[in-house]
């Protein structure tokens, strides 16, 4: 079995990174694109104040035009019952037809001699007479009519089949010929290792085509989605009625501030774009770490000190410009603000002190991204520093996520810090009456072309004391690993030991001598185990007793 490659594995995990990348990004897309189509019924709903108090005369989900309040009726209740009328018209196959008549000095629209439409005179726009006016209307009645008859028919049904069947397979043409260019574009970001990783040194080369494609894709699968349900009467009456309930339910006020209310639709675009704008920052935020800041020579953990700073004065800067554009005043929220520093002063103490804890660890820097930190029994290499809690990669590839404020309030051992460069001490005793200056030799000569331990300085053995069974040294060695400092350990107690036995220097194991004094032994029993080991040598006593005259006699015959 061959293992794997460090390289490889890095690269098979940036893949996986940028592929998740890729995955959200498109989610994200896809939820914008819903917040804007829902958005867009909302806006044609109420484009104008003139128009608030207007409805629209349909068939089959087609608007054929609008009609405004009159004097005695709210224009719903003038076109409500005209849709009615005009979709059955539709769906029948009876004789329909509409006439302009004239009563009361105005004109009527009328369906088989029933009065269908009354245009009065804040019907017909300026410069158009009411009878031309009628005159458009009935046109447009009478085109609508026929279409949705024509639209029912067996034969537009099997052609509206074939139809919709074209449509899929050229969106699924389409995807696969929008692929094919992009690789033929963007060739040098499609290049994969035979591992899966990307060829190039820089991370996430390929995200951008990959993004614009995957979004292109879907945006093909909308249009198609789209131009099927609209081509089918009952589809498109059934998306107008749900266009239109979560037009009614989302687009109402509900929450006032300032001078203006806002309603449902208007949070869930305002949370949209927030919510791409802080997809597009962190995507900023990477493109900076891998393309831009290694190039400027700084160290590791000023790279994602300079990137974190970017990204949040951006998100800052951003979020006041969207809600500027959203047409909130600012100064609205000062109670809000001082109800939320309140909350964060009470109910979010523990998140606050993270949060502020993280701040300072990142611009005062004690400890930064790459460093080998002893955290209480937990030791590894920083991986990541947010501004709430820190991930520390530990000597088993294990992610422990630590808050921010365990670095600030407990002893942190950072052995990266300032240098790399620390000393390990390995306790060392041998056998008395060992040559001291052999011992020192030995040890020494036993850190010798080690390449984990440093030349200089230069290993010491220091002796001790005397102890019970041996005589006590320690070995100093410095090196420039410490995460490997385990290993290291155990690669020279393998040599020092292999040294002393070619020295034939003993390493003692502890021995204790035990002196009784006048030739006995006292114990101290329990009086129940006394008197029963008392029983148990009477007993034996009298049987030697008793079998030592019958061995007499037995003797003398």
């Amino acid at each position: 079995m061959i293992p794997n490659h460090p390289v490889s594995s890095t690269r098979t995990r940036r893949h996986r990174f940028w592929r998740d990348q890729l995955r959200r990004f498109v989610v994200w897309n896809a939820a914008l694109l819903v917040a804007i189509a829902l958005s867009l019924p909302a806006v044609q709903s109420q484009p104008a104040a003139v128009e608030t108090a207007s409805a629209q005369v349909n068939v089959d989900g087609r608007e054929l035009f609008r009609a405004l309040s009159s004097k005695d009726f709210s224009a719903e209740q003038r076109v409500e019952a005209a849709n009615a009328r005009l979709q059955n018209a539709a769906q029948g196959s009876g004789p329909a037809e509409i006439q302009v008549v004239e009563r009361n000095g105005l004109p009527v629209i009328t369906l088989n001699d029933k009065q269908l439409l009354t245009v009065t005179r804040r019907d017909a726009p300026e410069g158009v007479s009411l009878q031309e006016q009628a005159e458009s209307w009935r046109r447009s009645l009478e085109v609508a009519i026929e279409r949705g008859r024509r639209e029912r028919q067996p034969s537009h049904i099997r052609w509206l089949l074939l139809r919709s069947i074209a449509l899929l397979l050229a969106a699924v043409l389409g995807q696969r010929v929008l692929g094919a260019i992009f690789r033929r574009v963007f060739a040098r970001a499609w290049a994969k290792a035979p591992d899966g990783g990307m060829n190039q040194g820089v991370p996430g080369s390929g995200f951008l085509p990959r993004a614009l494609l995957r979004s292109l894709q879907v945006a093909v699968w909308i249009a198609v989605a789209a131009s099927i349900t609209q081509a089918v009467p009952v589809t498109r009456m059934a998306l107008q009625r749900l266009r239109g309930a979560l037009s009614d339910s989302l687009a109402s006020p509900f929450l006032p501030l300032g001078e203006r209310s806002y309603s449902v639709l208007d949070v869930i675009v305002l949370l949209a774009l927030f919510l791409a704008l802080a997809r597009c920052l962190g995507v900023l935020r990477q493109l900076l770490r891998t393309r831009v800041l290694p190039y400027t020579g700084l160290d590791k953990g000023s790279q994602v000190a300079i990137a974190f700073v970017v990204q949040y004065a951006l998100l800052c800067i951003g979020a006041l410009v969207l809600l500027q554009l959203w047409g909130l005043d600012l100064s609205s929220l000062t109670l809000f603000a001082s109800v939320f520093g309140v909350a964060l002063g009470l109910g979010l103490q523990g998140i606050t002190k993270n949060f502020i804890s993280g701040l300072i660890i990142i611009f005062e820097r004690p400890i930064q991204v790459g460093d080998f930190v002893e955290v209480g029994e937990l030791q590894g290499t920083v991986q990541r520093i947010s501004l709430r809690c820190t991930e520390v990669m530990t000597l088993d590839h294990i992610s422990i996520i630590v808050p921010n404020a365990e670095f600030l309030e407990s002893q942190v051992v950072n052995w990266s810090h300032g240098s790399p460069i620390s000393r390990l001490t390995l306790p060392i005793g041998v056998a008395y009456g060992s040559d001291c200056e052999a011992v020192r030799t030995a040890l020494v000569d036993a850190c010798q072309n080690d390449p984990a331990i440093l030349p200089e300085p230069p290993p010491r053995v220091f002796f001790t004391g005397f102890g019970d069974s041996a005589l006590n040294f320690k070995l100093l060695v410095w090196i420039n690993q410490p995460m490997r400092q385990y290993e290291i350990i155990s690669d020279l107690n393998f040599r020092i030991e292999a040294v002393l036995r070619e020295r034939r220097i003993s390493i003692p194991f502890p021995q204790r001598d035990l002196h009784l004094r006048n030739g006995s032994l006292q114990l101290s029993l329990p009086p129940e185990l006394s008197k029963e080991l008392t029983d148990l040598l009477a007993g034996r006593d009298r049987s030697t007793r008793v079998a030592a005259p019958d061995h007499e006699q037995q003797t003398k015959d």
